[in-house]
This record gives C-alpha cells, structure tokens and sequence, in this order.
C-alpha cells in the first residue's frame, strides 16, 4: 500500500527541515494536529497501485522529485495577488486569492459578508472560532487511509474557512482562485474547511490555476459540514498547465434533508487525481455529484467518488464525462455503500467516455456495495467513440466533418455543464469547453475567471 521508501523519506525529511517554518505561521490548535498526522504518514506513505483506489494512476513519478524550497510569501507577493479580479461578465461573487496556498491578505484576513456569514483565512478563524475548529476540523476523514491527507494535515500552513451561521443565505457565491506561482519547483498544500449550519444556503466556486511554468505539486483537503435542512453547491474549474499535478480530497458531511451539489470540470492539467467523499449521515439527505474531464497529449485525469449512504430515505446521483484525445489517459472509480439502516435508498452512478485516438485509454470501474434490503440502486459506464449515425446525419445537413465532431462532443459535455446552477459561470463553462474541443486551450492560455 505504500510508496516506494525513499519516496515517501523524502516528504518525511521535508517536514523535518520547514515544520520550524509552518508553525509560527499557524495556530496552536491547527499545530496541534501536525505530528499524530506526519506519524499516519509514515505508517501509511504514498498511495501505490497496490492501493485499489489508486490502481490506475500512479503518482510516484510526481512525487519523486526534489520540492526542497518552501514559499513564505511576502508582502509584495500579497499585493501582487490582490489585484487579481475576476472579470467574468455578470458573474458577481464574494472574491479571495489563495496564493501557494496562502491566505494572502494584508488586512481583513477574516471578514463577515452577507448575513454575518464568515469568510476567510482558516488560521484567524482557528483563533476567532476555536470551538468551531475543534468540532469540525479533522473530523470528515473518517479514518481514510490515504497517507496524503494526512501528509496534508501536517504541512498545509492556511486555507480557506467558511461559516454560514443557522439560517444564513449566502446571497452571492464565494470565489476562491488558487493560484500557484513560483520561480521554483514547489510542493503545495492548502487546508479548507467549509461550515454550513442549519437551514442555511451557500455556493462555493474554486478556480485552480498556475501562472508561472515550473513543476508545481498541490495536494488539497477540502472538508465541508452541511446541517440539516440546508442546501450547498460546490464548483470546481481546472486549468492548469502540463508540468503541474493536482491532488484534491474533498469530504461532503451532510445531516438531515440536506442537499448538496458538487461539479469538478477539469480542462486541462498534467496530472489531476480528484477524490470526492460524500457522506449522507442524516434521513433524507441527497446529493448530486458531477464531473467533466477534457483531455489530450499526454495528461492523465482520474476521479475518484466514493458515496456513504448512513441513514433512511436518502438519494445519490453520480454523472460523469470524459473526452480524451492523443495519448491522455483517464481513469473513473465511483463507488455506492448503502449501509443496513440507510433502507429506501436511491443511488444511481453513470460515467460516460469518448475516445477521439486509438491511443488514448480510459479505465472505469463502477462499484455497489448494499447491505439493505429496501433500495433502488444502479450504475453504468460505457467507453466508445463518438456515434458515426449522428455524424453522418449532422453531415448530410451540411455541416462538415470537423465541425460536426466538434458539435457532438459539445452536447455530449454540455450534460454536466448544465448542471452549474450559477448561470454566468455556466455561459463561460460552455465558451471554454467549446474553445478546449476545437483546441484553442492547448495550453493553460486562459483561466475560466479570466485574471487579469
């Protein structure tokens, strides 16, 4: 299960040499954490494909490289970060930069906005709401055995912390673009931690981007609390360029008659391992998880989803989509638990794949695991290549080869797209999708905020 020895000793001498670094820049309570982590680190190591979950991706060439250096951002990195704005027409958000995943702001690191909803760096919020941390941070994962979230709960030094107080409305949607930057090779690590109390509503957007061309490594903990009667929606765009890599694990605890929504549109990046746990831990709870996955040369993009049915009367729905051209590869493991009491579950999964080349590859592997005995539950993949009936009709309209691909990959994509309830961010989604199919993005030329 682990990594090769000398791998994982690397990150372990790394903590040695920068944890002098991180904790001056961090709270005690989030310090306290760090070494139990880095011991379940050594324990545990680097996910191998002797790990089921990771069977189809291997990570150690990305992790066999020597990230040595530390970013401590400085004031003129903070200042250069700020003026970065989203410019998507109409898209109106509560916007933040995350910088090497810093918090980088000189003033007003944690601020009220709507409603008195909380937003901000999660080191002021561990001083300001120290109760807050203790009840919810760490708490998500659950046990997981990847040894990278915890290798993250060791040395990711500020994130984001969100708190949406009983009955709050978050008017707009938070924008958090992560930006990633260096004049050296860098190993990345941010922390989120997303709160959402009872019968409140809230929507996230996170944008991942690098502006500079080095080999960047980011390994990302998301972990979101959803309580009861509440609504919660989660976007995620990724426009990265070839030499970066990007881990994300994303922990979705939900209570009672809650609903979540959570999209991963992944346009381009080297490497992009996305892993999506989901926990329906009270009656009646549901959620919708989609994702979209574009890409050629030789990227590989897996999705991992993983959906904890706990209690009664709860629903899942799982969609996912891929084109992949050239040599890229892909990889899909949804799986669906349906715990004995979680009776009158509903759970359905379906991931859907185009390959454009001979040469490109996607692996899919749908799982049931059911221990009740009063569910509807179902799942399907399918691999293939576009439908040359539906060519040849777009072509005896008179529209021509090349176009008439390009079209259908579109309404083939466009499936998850609609699914992005914020509708200027949808109307740019499906700009971009359109320029990545007609390969206008073959590089991360642009990000979906268009910073500027």
């Amino acid at each position: 299960m682990n990594g090769q020895p000398e791998t994982q000793q690397r990150y372990i001498k790394l903590y040695g040499e920068i944890i002098g670094k991180i904790k001056p820049l961090s709270s005690p309570l989030i310090n306290s954490f760090r070494e139990p982590a880095i011991g379940k680190f050594k324990e545990q190591g680097i996910p191998t494909r002797k790990n089921e979950a990771y069977r189809y991706t291997n990570l150690i060439p990305f992790f066999d490289h020597d990230f040595g250096s530390y970013f401590i951002p400085g004031k003129e990195d903070f200042i250069k970060a700020e003026e970065f704005r989203c410019d998507v027409e109409d898209l109106d958000t509560h916007g933040i930069v995350l910088l090497n995943g810093f918090y980088p702001t000189i003033n007003d690191k944690l601020r009220q906005v709507d409603g008195g909803i909380w937003v901000g760096s999660l080191n002021e919020a561990a001083d300001k709401f120290p109760d807050k941390i203790r009840d919810h941070y760490n708490k998500y994962i659950n046990g997981n055995n990847d040894g990278l979230i915890h290798l993250n709960t060791a040395l990711a030094s500020d994130g984001i912390f969100m708190y949406i107080p009983e009955g709050g409305v978050l008017e707009k949607p938070v924008q958090i673009v992560n930006l990633v930057e260096s004049d050296t090779d860098i190993f990345n690590q941010h922390r989120n931690l997303i709160i959402v109390g009872d019968n409140a509503e809230s929507t996230l957007i996170i944008c991942d981007h690098t502006l500079s061309p080095n080999k960047f490594l980011t390994n990302a903990v998301t972990e979101i609390y959803v309580g009861e009667n509440s609504k919660f929606d989660i976007i995620r765009v990724q426009n990265e360029h070839n030499n970066a890599a990007k881990i994300t694990h994303t922990f979705i605890y939900q209570r009672e008659n809650s609903r979540v929504s959570s999209n991963n549109i992944t346009l381009h990046g080297g490497l992009v391992r996305n892993n999506t746990h989901h926990f329906l831990a009270g009656k009646g709870s549901e959620c919708n998880s989609y994702g979209l996955y574009l890409a050629d040369k030789f990227q590989h993009i897996d999705n991992y989803v993983s959906v904890n049915h706990m209690a009664p009367d709860s629903f899942s729905n799982q969609l996912f989509k891929g084109v992949l051209d050239d040599m890229s590869t892909g990889a899909f493991n949804g799986r669906i638990y349906v715990d004995k009491l979680a009776q009158g579950t509903a759970a359905y999964q379906k991931n859907n794949n185009i390959l454009l080349t001979d040469d490109s590859k996607m692996d899919t592997k749908p799982q049931l695991e059911i221990y009740a005995d009063d569910v509807k539950c179902s799942h399907g993949a399918t691999v293939g290549q576009l439908d040359n009936d539906a060519l040849f009709y777009l072509q005896s309209r008179g529209i021509n080869k090349r176009e008439a691909k390009q079209l259908l990959m579109f309404g083939f994509a466009h499936e998850v797209i609609q699914n992005i309830k914020v509708e200027a961010l949808r109307d740019r989604m499906d700009d971009l999708v359109m320029q990545r199919l007609r390969g206008e993005l073959s590089r991360c030329a642009s990000c979906m905020v268009k910073c500027g």
